[in-house]
């Protein structure tokens, strides 16, 4: 397969556009099958795509506003990457849910009409899905996509970033920009394709049962508003906990749901005057949660077994190139230090080329590890070469 990644801090729309399809077409044989874009909030996302589609005509395109954008070379932000596939053996294909506020279901049964490897069993499948995470409904999404492609696909991904602005978020087909929405890359390979899904956060309290919940509110925690189970927890530990500002709090103390394969992390954003706490995803009522803790090493340690988890799914392929999706939370939780979190990636890639994002939640579905949609998780994805 060939490959080719890009990326451009051009400050122009149009000019950014030109320059990714640029840097590509220089290092492929010809148009590519397929794009993967993230590009900052701040561009004219139309403008940049119709440039990127003159530059690499006839080639699909999919993506996604970001909070962060990288390479294996570069990261910023207010910036746009780029990667481009190319195979004779992988074949690609887009799906497209639209007006996923509504149903969930339709959204993920519209993207898996679109999919040829549902009935071809012989296949390495796997899906790359990007949703307008202000939409909401992300853990329903993925649940009903993988009923609809019959639990037969890897997928990976997340919500489209704004910087945290919780303004507007978007996604990318062809040259369309697309809210309320989801997008996904099916990717259909003779060869096996490895995703890889870590966060290294751990309890921190005992269980609790989730009593109400009023869609991303979290309402009650053992019949009592939520935000008194964290207080009390702030106190025990002797960490401040501010109603009316408890972001910095919430960095470090977030929601674990228990699952069978560990614990889906929710992020808390803000407290409401009803004790209930607004989450960036949500909550089953009756599940059973824990507050969450973690350290940089234990987040730089899951990032990079994550990335060679996915590595070790190509069973012994060599590998050709990898998407690296990361949480915004992550991002302002670790500060100056997020290039080591880069690193941990790099790590385990060696010298492979590299793309991704900062994105609003993440998705991941692989064998034996965390399946559905997450918060401050890292998600790693590996083509074979």
């Amino acid at each position: 397969m060939e490959k080719a990644t890009a990326y451009s801090d051009l400050s122009d729309s149009s000019a950014a556009g030109a320059a990714l399809g640029q840097q590509l077409m220089r290092e492929l044989s010809g148009s590519p099958d397929a794009i993967i874009v993230f590009a900052a909030p701040s561009y004219d996302h139309a403008a940049l795509l119709e440039a990127l589609s003159a530059e690499c005509a006839g080639a699909l395109i999919v993506g996604s506003s970001s909070a962060g954008e990288f390479t294996h070379a570069v990261h910023g932000e207010g910036s746009a990457c780029a990667l481009a596939l190319k195979s004779e053996e992988v074949r690609f294909a887009v799906g497209v849910g639209r007006d996923l506020h509504r149903s969930a279901k339709e959204a993920a049964n519209q993207i898996a009409s679109t999919f040829g490897g549902v009935n071809e069993p012989t296949l390495h499948r796997a899906a790359l899905v990007m949703t307008d995470a202000l939409s909401g409904h992300a853990p329903d999404l993925i649940h009903e996509l993988m009923l609809a492609t019959k639990t037969q696909y890897q997928l990976f991904g997340g919500g489209a970033g704004d910087n945290a602005a919780f303004s507007r978020t978007v996604v990318f087909n062809g040259t369309e920009v697309l809210v309320d929405a989801a997008v996904a890359l099916e990717i259909i390979s003779t060869h096996p394709i490895g995703v890889g899904v870590g966060h290294g956060w751990e309890p921190a309290a005992d269980a609790m049962r989730v009593t109400e919940v009023d869609g991303l509110r979290l309402i009650g925690l053992d019949g009592m508003p939520a935000v008194e189970a964290f207080e009390a927890h702030a106190e025990e530990q002797g960490q401040s906990f501010d109603r009316d500002a408890p972001l910095p709090y919430f960095l470090h103390n977030i929601l674990g749901i228990e699952t069978s394969s560990g614990y889906q992390l929710r992020m808390p954003l803000s407290v409401d005057k009803d004790g209930a706490l607004h989450l960036a995803g949500e909550v089953p009522t009756g599940s059973r949660v824990r507050i969450m803790r973690t350290t940089l090493n234990a987040s730089l340690d899951a990032t990079a077994q994550a990335t060679a988890a996915a590595l070790s799914k190509l069973n012994g392929q060599k590998p050709g190139v990898a998407l690296f999706f990361d949480c915004a939370a992550t991002k302002i939780r670790i500060g100056d230090q997020y290039t080591m979190e880069l690193e941990a990636v790099r790590s385990q890639l060696h010298d492979l080329p590299m793309v991704g994002c900062i994105t609003q939640g993440q998705f991941g579905r692989a064998e034996g590890q965390y399946d559905g949609f997450h918060n401050c998780t890292a998600v790693v994805c590996v083509l074979p070469a």
